[in-house]
């Protein structure tokens, strides 16, 4: 019997949207089921609206910084709910856009909650859909630990639709998450805590990126408490919140907002109707190819716990849709060299290994570093600081890792993971030309090593 369609993808995220569209733009028969949100996290309650609240914090700097280049005006004033409700129409808007990518390449979009039946049918809204291929692409959600008066904390979905600003802030967790949404609520003038139970956050970064940044927020006036979790919160009289830490010290807030990691969004999704199997940490077995272990089922995105970002998402869509459907095109993902950014005030920027990660791999290395502080902020009474590093192989000359923290890494690095990937030594950065004057043009100047 013929199946309704040839591939049937659960979730228009990043990825499930990748690959529904360009496996119909192959000629398949393509159907898209989601039950919240076209664009999944990113565009709804991640990377987008999270990105536009960065830069609605930073305009708090560019206005004091301002007054170093001859400009003057009065006092200027946030206002929380105008920049929220410009926001929800940006993100309206890029809704309509995956709608009519969707629609536009042919796919047929069922908006309701999917629900695998069996390894071949999936229902949705009632109603019994069958296909040759079944991919689940339904994102992460995040997850508050288990403690008296959780119900009290918000997560990043939450955050994002915050009706005022709150005055008093604690931002629990060590992750990307937290350390921006730490600088954006400090940013916007919000008294802002990060508590972390570990030494220091941003585990698997490089540690002199780690220091700089920790430094540099230290300087703007964020509390950084490191070593210290949250064990208990309690609503008071007047409405604030009442936070209980583990040696009993406790901090009164108007927000706690947690950031501590997200799980598989696998809820009511039928797996245990299939021999789809789950690993340890509770995401998706897939092998090379995304194949799930019932063969018909696939799975790519967050749910499998690889590389948790829109990319690789993107990327992964893009390589089931041409193994399936256009198999003469098809390429495996690399997972190699992943530029990465961390959109905190300042931002960071990374590609590549970091010195502990290439010195463990067996690596013998040099590292060059260069902290200054930028031209842009020299006309002004910022002190803030910039730091640049290149990791490199000593023995062959091979860049192996790039690091920024500092204005527009974002953009820098980038540039800079184009040359990573097409294995750039250090004699090439030398003997490439600088853009005078500009931040980075340091990445092809620094010549001494700080250590080897």
């Amino acid at each position: 019997m013929p199946y309704d369609f040839d591939l049937f993808v659960i979730g228009a995220g990043s990825g499930g949207v990748r690959a529904a569209r360009f496996a119909a733009g192959y000629g398949a028969k393509v159907a898209v089921a989601e039950s919240r949100y076209l664009g999944g996290t990113c565009v709804n309650v991640g990377c987008v609206p999270k990105k536009l609240l960065v830069y609605g914090a930073h305009l708090a700097e560019t206005f004091e910084q301002a007054q170093g280049f001859g400009w003057s005006s009065e006092q200027p004033s946030f206002d929380w709910p105008t920049l929220i409700n410009n926001k929800n129409r940006e993100i309206q808007r890029l809704n309509g856009i995956y709608r009519n990518l969707l629609v536009n390449s042919g796919v047929e979009l069922l908006e309701g909650h999917a629900r695998l039946l069996d390894k071949h049918s999936v229902e949705v809204n009632g109603q019994r859909y069958s296909a040759a291929n079944i991919l689940i692409a339904t994102g992460g959600w995040p997850q508050v630990p288990d403690i008296p008066g959780k119900e009290l904390a918000i997560t990043s979905n939450e955050a994002f639709f915050l009706k005022t600003l709150p005055k008093r802030v604690l931002v629990v967790g060590g992750g990307y998450i937290a350390v921006e949404f730490a600088s954006i609520f400090h940013g916007l003038g919000a008294q802002t805590s990060l508590l972390y139970r570990g030494e220091l956050f941003l585990r698997g970064f490089d540690s002199a990126v780690r220091q700089h940044l920790k430094d540099e927020l230290t300087r703007k006036g964020l509390d950084l408490q490191f070593n210290c979790d949250i064990t208990r919160i309690e609503r008071q009289e007047d409405g604030s919140l009442l936070a209980t830490l583990q040696n009993g010290r406790q901090l009164p807030a108007d927000c706690v907002f947690y950031a501590t990691g997200r799980r598989p969004m696998l809820d009511n999704l039928g797996l245990e109707n299939t021999a789809v199997e789950l690993d340890e940490r509770g995401f998706i077995k897939v092998d090379e190819h995304y194949v799930s272990s019932e063969p018909s089922i696939l799975a790519l995105g967050d749910v499998i716990g690889r590389v948790q970002l829109t990319p690789v998402a993107l990327a992964e869509g893009m390589a089931v849709a041409r193994r399936l459907f256009r198999p003469q095109e098809y390429r495996k993902v690399d997972y190699n060299l992943i530029p990465t950014a961390v959109f905190s005030l300042p931002n960071i920027a990374t590609v590549g290994l970091s010195e502990e990660q290439a010195r463990a791999a067996g690596h013998v290395v040099k590292v060059f570093e260069s902290r200054f502080r930028p031209m842009q902020l020299s006309l002004t009474e910022c002190q803030e600081r910039t730091l640049m590093k290149l990791v490199v192989d000593a023995e062959n000359d091979r860049v192996l890792g790039c690091h920024m923290v500092g204005p527009d890494s974002g953009e820098i690095i980038q540039g800079l993971a184009v040359a990573l990937k097409a294995g750039a030594t250090k004699q090439i950065f030398d003997e490439t030309l600088g853009i005078h004057p500009t931040a980075a043009e340091e990445f092809v100047t620094m010549r001494t090593p700080v250590s080897a």
